[in-house]
């Protein structure tokens, strides 16, 4: 019986997110298509961190403003 093959299907994702591809290599290494930066960016916007739920100025923090 012959195997099936397997179609590539790009998984659904977040459209800030479009082209994001990640791979490990056989030594461990990480490596993306985008920075480290723009991923921290972006989940720092959509992603609610339990730990500092709590804190007042975390709209500040999410905007990107700097407590002075």
């Amino acid at each position: 019986m012959a195997k099936k093959s397997k179609k590539e299907e790009s998984p659904k994702v977040h459209k800030d997110l479009e082209g994001f591809k990640m791979n490990i290599d056989s030594f461990g290494e990480i490596s993306s298509t985008f920075s480290i930066d723009k991923l921290n960016e972006f989940l720092n916007k959509n992603v609610e961190d339990k730990k500092l739920k709590d804190r007042e100025d975390i709209d500040d923090i999410k905007d990107g403003k700097e407590k002075k």
